[in-house]
């Protein structure tokens, strides 16, 4: 490629960041055959920010031909990735040359909040020189769109990780275990909560039905002990539990330290795929069945990385043709500096400013709000203790099961209904 007619050109470049999801090459797709029936030319930026930090300029002429298939693949045909915050301050003038070397003039960027923040970063310091639009990215859901509608990805995660606990339930049911699923889901809880619903898990747990504050193990593992107690006194020796790993999250940083080293990913954040939610608590909840007598047996998985590459469902597929349409439509009309959304019916920018939250100075996420009647009816479909199994015969059956009196039942167990949720 010859790097002189690059900069006598206005090209729109397109660059990914963060984790996979299923729909990056959908609006890899739409953006670039747009573009280049608006007589464009599109330049893809293989490795995503960390390459051009490293000021390396890994390109990729797109053109419709090599493009007009890709949007039902799963992955990214420019790949992706992450770096470390003190790296991007320390090198982000290398970033900036790089993308006046490669003649950018318009750019846009795919990912999740990480992403978007390097978005406006770019805006501001290009100081017009570069227009710059987001397409939101993000299996976690966790961005504030608008009428809450869903960040691409999000929907095919769902969907893939259904198939994988219906698997799961049936086996639980055909060898009287449990399982303990653990999911992505690092400030909000809608995957776990989405899966779990959709495939009729026994119970989900977000990191949001605990409140803000500090949790200890003991209150998650004294949860599933007492679904599981009352799964028995129904007659039912298995079940299913999804677990958001953003419940890690919440937990004291010394009492989680005791299950293992902690380690931390490129943005500082401790590396949740790495903390055995699912083990500790599977080590803790059978401690608590076998000093009642019950023997149970529990299988701690992960769920994660087999739904961030996944080829998108139609769903995705069509919502990331408006977002790559979009984004092209509204650089070319003179826009810059918003994120691209899809609502009723309409695509519409959202300023980077309306992102940002005032306080902290980071992107705005969004969590599962409790107090809605989504929320409501997901918790009235799982088996876990509720206010009624704490009177009556009901609290006398399931205390039974436990060998114990329904009096220390109730005194072990009820506290655990303050989880800031009331139907």
């Amino acid at each position: 490629m010859n790097n002189n007619s690059i900069k006598e050109k206005e090209r729109i470049g397109i660059i990914v960041g963060g984790g996979p999801a299923p729909g990056i090459n959908g609006v890899i797709s739409a953006a670039v055959i747009e573009a280049v029936n608006q007589g464009k030319e599109v330049i893809g930026i293989i490795g995503g920010f960390k390459s051009l930090l490293e000021g390396q300029k890994n390109l990729l002429p797109l053109t419709i031909c090599n493009v007009s298939r890709i949007h039902d693949t799963g992955g990214s045909i420019l790949r992706t990735s992450r770096d470390t915050a003190e790296n991007a301050k320390a090198k982000f003038k290398t970033l900036m040359a790089s993308l006046k070397d490669i003649g950018i003039k318009y750019l846009i960027t795919i990912g999740g909040d990480g992403t978007l923040y390097m978005a406006n970063w770019i805006e501001k310091e290009s100081r017009g020189a570069i227009s710059v639009v987001h397409a939101p990215k993000t299996i976690d859901n966790d961005l504030p769109l608008p009428g809450g509608f869903s960040t691409f990805g999000y929907q095919t995660a769902r969907h893939v990780g259904v198939s994988i606990v219906n698997n799961l339930i049936e086996d639980a049911r055909t060898t009287g275990r449990w399982y303990f699923i653990t999911v992505m889901g690092r400030h909000a809880g809608y995957l776990a909560l989405g899966m779990g619903e959709a495939s009729g898990a026994t119970i989900s747990l977000i990191p949001e039905e605990f409140g803000t504050g500090k949790l200890s193990f003991k209150k998650v593992a004294d949860t599933l002990t007492g679904a599981i107690i009352k799964r028995l006194s129904m007659g039912k020796d298995y079940g299913v539990a999804v677990l958001a790993e953003g419940i890690s999250e919440r937990f004291d940083i010394e009492e989680l330290s005791k299950y293992g080293d902690i380690k931390r990913n490129e943005k500082g954040d401790i590396k949740l795929s790495e903390v055995q939610l699912g083990k500790i608590l599977k080590d803790l909840v059978k401690k608590n069945l076998q000093s009642m007598g019950i023997n149970t047996s529990i299988v701690n998985k992960n769920i994660g990385y087999e739904l961030r590459a996944a080829d998108p469902i139609p769903f995705d597929m069509e919502y990331t043709r408006y977002l790559g349409y979009g984004a092209v439509r509204y650089l070319l009309k003179g826009g810059s500096g918003s994120m691209i959304v899809f609502y009723e019916g309409n695509i519409k920018p959202i300023p980077f400013v309306e992102m940002i939250d005032d306080t902290t100075g980071k992107i705005k996420t969004r969590q599962v709000n409790i107090r809605t009647e989504t929320y409501e009816v997901a918790r009235k479909y799982m088996i876990r203790l509720e206010k009624e199994d704490f009177e009556g015969e009901r609290l006398k059956n399931i205390a039974k099961v436990a060998s114990m009196k329904p009096e220390d039942f109730k005194a072990q167990f009820e506290y655990i209904l303050d989880n800031h949720f009331a139907c």
